[in-house]
């Protein structure tokens, strides 16, 4: 039996005035032609198949197109929803994919039987179990109790959520008995584990107060296929637990990753192998640090990755603490006749107080909220227990917050 793990691909992203929509393109194209050349049986898209709720028309088009041409490869597909899907918008499509070889789990379901799904080989053979976990909301799982504490509430979310991944592996092994067969049994979630490693295009889900699920509250199927953060990792070194993650680069600080899928073989109920299919790059992305005196080497350096059909698109990190009001201008003459498009300009700041006396001077695309937050609270002469109380009592405002736009 062999799966293919992808997450994140932020379908109808607006990247600082720039859409994605060809990278996406030649991403779906390069994709279906993996399941065929590898003979995978199924693929897993772990949440997060659109940035936004309500994803524009062409995004929803490129969506629709891949699962049509997805299905003459004889690979079946499983759309998870994540935290940025809306689960109304996937739900309303789900009946009718269902004849494309298309499941699709929105969110979490009222019957629970529904998330379990039986991946099946290429022949129509039953090939895997899969418990279908979606990107969990608090209010799937738990109902609020009146007085409890913030350390109350994230522990009786994480029991909650640990529950209701023990609940459905149950039902998987009761399936598998049910079934005969020697089956791997695969499970999915799109959430932060422990010791995960982020950065800045991942959204921060507070799902209430839990800010972090563990390793050691995962039932032991044969894999977890996790999305939601973007860089491609083990968790807590244990080989059958992964993040895929985001297939094109999400941000700069994505700029020099390498994006990738991961093809999982199973031989009976046990793994057997995890192979790592590196996405080519299909627009150059670049972040540059760098004074004034040394930027001219590095942007000709990056423009050799752009041609004048696609330029580069560029960061540029200027090193100087001085403030130079025609900055704009001289990074404009540097690149100048060159393949490259430089979307964002930033100044590397020498210390705390000067970031925050020109954060005004930042543009939105510069900060998020948790930025925001950060600089405030970096203002302030406070102990270090006191930042860490309102460090919770933030990530728990954002929750609730986040929970009730849900």
């Amino acid at each position: 039996m062999r799966i293919l793990h992808t997450s994140d691909w932020h379908l109808g992203q607006h990247f600082m005035g720039k859409t994605r929509q060809a990278e996406h393109q030649a991403f779906s194209a390069w994709l279906i032609e993996q399941c065929a050349v590898h003979c995978v049986d199924a693929l897993i898209i772990a949440g997060d198949i659109f940035d936004t709720g309500a994803p524009p028309s062409y995004a929803r088009e490129l969506y629709n197109e891949f699962i049509v041409a997805l299905r003459a490869s004889g690979t079946e597909l499983v759309v998870l929803g994540g935290n940025h899907d809306s689960v109304a918008m996937l739900g309303e499509s789900k009946s009718l994919l269902a004849h494309l070889n298309t499941r699709v789990i929105p969110g979490v379901s009222a019957q629970l039987e529904e998330q379990l799904l039986v991946l099946h080989r290429r022949d129509g053979r039953p090939g895997a179990i899969l418990c279908g976990i979606p990107f969990i909301r608090p209010r799937d799982v738990l109902h609020s109790q009146a007085g409890q504490s913030a350390q109350d509430k994230q522990l009786s979310l994480q029991q909650a959520i640990q529950q209701h991944y023990l609940d459905l592996y149950a039902l998987a092994e009761a399936k598998r008995d049910e079934l005969g067969g020697d089956l791997p049994i695969i499970a999915s979630g799109h959430l932060t584990t422990v010791g995960a490693s982020a950065n800045e295009s991942v959204r921060e889900i507070y799902v209430g107060a839990l800010e972090a699920f563990p390793t050691s509250a995962f039932p032991p199927a044969a894999y977890i296929a996790l999305g939601h953060i973007h860089r491609p990792q083990k968790v807590g070194g244990l080989e059958h637990i992964r993040y895929c993650g985001s297939p094109i680069p999400l941000s700069f600080d994505e700029a020099k990753q390498s994006k990738e899928v991961l093809l999982v073989a199973f031989t009976g109920r046990e793994l057997e192998s995890i192979e790592a299919l590196t996405v080519p790059r299909f627009q150059p992305l670049v972040s540059l640090r760098g004074s004034l005196s040394e930027l001219p080497s590095a942007i000709a350096e990056a423009a050799q990755q752009g041609s004048t059909e696609q330029p580069a698109w560029l960061e540029v990190l200027v090193s100087a603490d001085d403030y130079l009001s025609d900055l704009q201008a001289r990074i404009q003459t540097l690149t100048e006749g060159l393949p490259v498009e430089v979307l964002r300009i930033r100044r590397e700041r020498g210390n705390a107080q000067a970031s925050l006396q020109t954060s005004a001077k930042e543009t939105l695309d510069e900060l998020s909220t948790d930025d925001v937050f950060a600089q405030r609270l970096l203002s302030e002469e406070l102990d270090e227990a006191l930042q860490t109380r309102l460090r919770g009592l933030y990530r728990q405002v954002v929750g609730e917050l986040q929970e009730g736009k849900a």
